[in-house]
């Protein structure tokens, strides 16, 4: 949910779709950062004969942000060919798959990675970091099953490209790391776990339950790009001062298509013309999702980071707050009922979503980006990775100035920060005079209980080394639920 489907409009178009970003400095290369955007949410492991593939007529981009004005100083865009091999065979594979190029595989993609710089970099910047970094890359194959992709780990890893002076990148499918109870967040917001403890408003009050996670065994297409830390900053040199603005970069990523598209009737495709455009952009996670109301989603998608102080009071007068208070939990947030009451800006919210927060508010940290209101995630570089088993996946807010929103990682669980700092836990950092909520320092979805990733940061599930996240589900071993499973009288 961090970005599935979030808004009406991209929800129809999902190979366009932004799910989730990350940026964090590599917790195996301490040298280098790893850029991580998500597309095409929801992807059933089992999902054919037509499976989930990067299209051909999306330009996909990670943008850097390093010069405080927000704006897409260094991009990263992938673009991707998509050959079919056998026209006359219904079959994506056709006997099983153990390389990238291997001739079994019936519908092959490669990819050209750019990086395209804003303006022409400064003289210290080394030629080859601008212009093409890699061509006709090949991509892995979905995970079909154990007949059709054995020993996908090995398989997929071939498609892991080293590129020049120690980048790496890589494009192709992975189990979503995301997890958030789905079915409790979109039935207003009812957390399972408080269900029984808190809600007195609406009924029915159930008993309190775990949550479920409902992205589990599901997966997405990745983008990622590993790189040195002096790629991204504005002075091109390795970063070492947490407290200096030049330590700071801003990411998010965007899907742009063409402006116009005609369907052919002799190919019965669609053949593009003009311009291209973003159609989809994500930054910090689930802003659009349920900081934006619905009449300005679409606009916020196709609108620049540098532009959204038109979004700005949704941030600072969240509705999710009022929900929290005064709907679902009134006897559990009384001091945050009042503080919505009261109509005081959200500075704290502001600071974390967008402008990053600046110095003096956490003691020794800063990931503040100047004064232009942006949604981006804000990652400090200068900050050196937490060991993996110490990691927090609360964050910064637990003490773990390596975990979002200091950038994002994929163990940091971003759906418990967020409710937590909707709920007021982060006001304190701008205004000392609030207290909050007992219930607002454990406030959760409880959906990583049960959860494969859960308590497991680059381990069993996730991946120790670029690029992180697991390998994706298989289509033969996954077993598809039972929806509806409970009946409430």
């Amino acid at each position: 949910m961090s970005s599935h489907r979030e808004a009406p409009e991209i929800s129809k178009d999902p190979s366009a779709d932004n799910t989730d970003v990350y940026a964090f400095v590599s917790p195996d290369k301490p040298g280098t950062v790893t850029l991580i955007a998500n597309f095409m949410p929801f992807e059933l492991p089992y999902g054919g004969p037509n499976f989930n593939e990067f299209a051909d007529t999306v330009v996909y981009t990670i943008n850097v942000s390093n010069s405080g004005r927000a704006l897409a100083d260094i991009s990263y865009q992938f673009t991707f060919k998509t050959q079919v091999r056998n026209p006359n065979s219904f079959l994506y594979n056709v006997g099983p798959i153990s390389s990238p190029t291997d001739a079994n595989w019936n519908r092959p993609q490669t990819f050209t990675v750019e990086r395209v710089d804003l303006t022409p970099p400064p003289k210290y910047f080394p030629r080859h970091l601008s212009g093409i970094l890699g061509k006709d890359l090949t991509c892995p194959p979905v995970n079909v099953g154990i007949r059709s992709t054995p020993n996908y780990p090995t398989l997929a890893a071939k498609s892991y490209h080293q590129l020049a002076g120690g980048r790496m990148v890589f494009a192709g499918q992975r189990a979503d790391g995301f997890h958030v109870d789905l079915g409790s967040i979109f039935d207003l917001g009812d957390l399972r776990p408080f269900q029984g403890a808190y809600n007195k408003g609406i009924p029915p009050v159930l008993a309190n339950m775990p949550g479920v996670n409902g992205l589990l065994d599901l997966n997405v297409h990745t983008i990622a790009i590993q790189v040195p830390l002096s790629d991204l900053t504005v002075d091109g040199k390795t970063p070492t001062d947490v407290m200096s603005a030049n330590s700071v970069i801003g990411v998010w990523a965007t899907a742009s298509r063409s402006t116009s598209r005609i369907l052919n009737k002799k190919t019965g495709k669609y053949d593009n013309y003009g311009a291209w455009t973003q159609v989809s952009r994500l930054g910090n996670p689930l802003v659009n999702e349920v900081i934006n109301p619905m009449g300005e989603k679409d606009l916020w998608n196709i609108n620049p980071p540098r532009l959204d102080s038109q979004f700005a009071k949704y941030v600072l007068q969240p509705e999710l707050a009022n929900l929290i208070a005064n709907v679902l939990y009134p006897t559990a947030f009384p001091n945050l009922a009042a503080y919505v009451k009261s109509k005081k800006p959200r500075a704290d919210l502001a600071a974390i979503l967008l402008t990053g927060i600046p110095k003096g508010v956490v003691p020794g940290f800063q990931n503040y980006t100047g004064s232009v209101q942006a949604d981006m995630l804000r990652l400090n570089l200068a900050v050196p990775p937490t060991a993996p088993s110490k990691a927090n996946k609360i964050g910064l807010i637990a003490g773990d100035a390596a975990g979002f929103p200091n950038g994002r990682r994929p163990i940091d669980d971003v759906t418990a920060i967020e409710l937590r700092a909707v709920a007021g836990a982060t006001i304190p950092l701008v205004d000392k005079s609030y207290k909050p909520d007992a219930a607002a320092t454990s406030l959760n979805d409880g959906s990583t209980e049960g959860t494969a990733n859960d308590n497991a940061p680059y381990g069993a599930a996730y991946l120790s080394s670029f690029p992180y996240l697991s390998n994706p589900n298989s289509g033969f071993t996954s077993k598809p639920g039972k929806p509806g499973g409970q009946t409430v009288n």
